[in-house]
């Protein structure tokens, strides 16, 4: 098989407009924009560039928040990813900036206005706000994965040294984790033909902790997972509000269980819904497909998007859409037929699909399926190569599909070497989807049931998979003695190729 064909599966994006209204509306980035706005006039900040107290309670009052502890903390995180961003910038006052100086905690050191990315958010093309979100995104995933402020807060408060192992956090650990986390959801996503199904928080963590290797996990594994899950109940908190996840949170009553009584979760209990729904349930959102799929390409991985081949070559198609799910194969291939005239577009695809090589099957395979979605315009490329050996096959399908007539038969050779190139292709497809092998078997019993003396025939066909497939059929047929015969052919049909 291909070694260049997709490390992820295609995942399907919104386009960029719809994006960056999703970016634009996300609560945390939507007061973020909301507060540099604010700021038009110029307002006084401390050192760090944070809010003074003052400035601060005004920021929540703009915001529309609760005059209390969390409205505070809100507006305080949405100030920060505005001078993250850009959207806000920082002028320190001359004062401030002069060496050694020390100015009271309530003093101002420095003037907040908006930003040149401010205005990017109502003139700027819908990518780059999408740019200016990205930022901002990633800003929020180290927040999620940084320490308990609270504990490191204490420790100092003790006049004692800052020590990251007494509070339980490795920077690189957490960060790796998450990250396994968000590959996993991205996965998850591509796979699942329902993109808004939500997944079980502890089914998540398992899947980053739990060794493939296991059958059953070991109390110390369902510990971990329990622990990792309780640290992901919190980043996703902490993820939500930028837009990159939807969450419904651990059941507050179900924390204090786990925290009370050490308890673990059991995976081998079934759950029912509303029992899996209290541990928590995830599922990444479009904007979040589009940010995960962002990083793993910054990151060197191979995640294609459905819409990619659009301008690419026919060869470039076919080679790619066997390793596509089904779904997500039609909508690549109806992408790339809109590009190009119907004719053309089957002339490409056919001249593309020859060859004797190992990938040709699943190419013709891939190229029949593309065909089926172009109209009758097609019609003449098909007709072209009627008496050609590897496409004439897979043409005379197509156009007793289309009710097309004066189609002349087939030869008995070009019917068996037809046959033999697409069990070769299912026998490809079937190696990257185990769920193929039942319907390879049927097809296999099938095409044994119509053709007497079937073998006797099928070990002369001149195809370079000939061997190989009636070796598999000999696998795969449940009658013992047609089996025998299945692989008595296969032998004759290597004595034949001289290998």
């Amino acid at each position: 098989m291909s070694a260049e064909r997709p490390t992820l599966p295609p995942v399907r994006l919104h386009s960029d407009a719809e994006l960056a209204r999703d970016a634009l509306s996300a609560p945390l980035f939507a007061r973020a924009a909301q507060l540099a706005r604010w700021a038009e006039p110029g307002v006084p900040v401390g050192v760090g560039g944070e809010l003074l107290q003052e400035q601060l309670a005004a920021a929540v009052e703009h915001l529309g928040l609760s005059a209390d502890e969390d409205g505070a903390g809100y507006a305080a995180e949405a100030w920060q990813l505005a001078v993250d961003t850009g959207l806000v910038e920082i002028e320190e006052t001359a004062e401030a900036a002069e060496e050694g100086d020390e100015l009271p905690d309530d003093a101002a050191a420095g003037t907040a206005a908006p930003g040149e990315e401010l205005a990017l958010l109502t003139s700027g093309s819908p990518r780059d706000i999408l740019d200016i979100w990205l930022g901002g995104m990633e800003t929020v995933l180290a927040d999620a994965v940084a320490p308990d402020l609270s504990e490191i807060a204490d420790q100092i408060a003790d006049g004692g040294e800052l020590d990251l192992d007494a509070i339980d956090w490795n920077p690189e650990e957490e960060a790796e984790l998450l990250d396994g986390i968000l590959g996993n959801l991205y996965l998850l996503t591509a796979l699942n033909e329902d993109p808004e199904q939500a997944v079980p928080l502890p089914a998540l963590a398992a899947s980053v902790i739990v060794p493939d290797d296991m059958d059953e996990p070991t109390d110390d594994i369902l510990e971990e997972v329990s622990e990792a899950m309780m640290r992901l109940d919190d980043q996703f908190r902490v993820l939500e509000p930028i837009g990159l996840v939807a969450y419904r949170p651990v059941d507050e009553a179900l924390i204090e269980e786990l925290d009370e009584d050490g308890a673990t979760v059991k995976s081998s209990e079934p759950l029912e819904d509303e029992d899996v729904s209290r541990y928590g349930m995830v599922r990444l959102t479009p904007l979040g497909v589009y940010a995960v799929r962002a990083r793993m390409l910054d990151a060197g991985v191979d995640a294609p998007a459905v819409g990619d081949l659009t301008d690419k070559g026919a060869d470039v198609l076919l080679d790619a859409l066997p390793g596509y799910p089904e779904p997500l194969a039609q909508a690549e291939s109806e992408q790339w037929l809109a590009a190009r005239s119907p004719l053309d577009a089957a002339r490409d695809l056919l001249a593309a699909a020859r060859g004797d090589d190992e990938d040709a099957p699943l190419r013709r395979l891939a190229c029949q399926q593309t065909l089926s979605l172009c109209g009758p315009e097609a019609e003449p490329a098909l007709r072209e190569v009627l008496d050609d050996r590897q496409l004439g096959g897979l043409a005379r399908v197509w156009l007793a599909e289309h009710g097309a007539t004066d189609v002349p038969e087939p030869s008995q050779d070009m019917i068996f070497w037809l046959t033999v190139d697409t069990i070769a292709a299912q026998l490809g497809a079937a190696d990257a989807a185990e769920e193929s092998a039942a319907e390879l078997r049927a097809l296999v019993e099938g095409l044994v049931g119509q053709h007497s003396g079937f073998f006797e025939t099928a070990w002369r066909v001149d195809h370079p998979a000939t061997a190989d497939v009636l070796e598999a059929m000999g696998r795969l047929h449940p009658d013992r003695k047609t089996a025998k015969e299945a692989r008595k052919a296969a032998f004759k049909a290597r004595s034949r190729q001289g290998s």
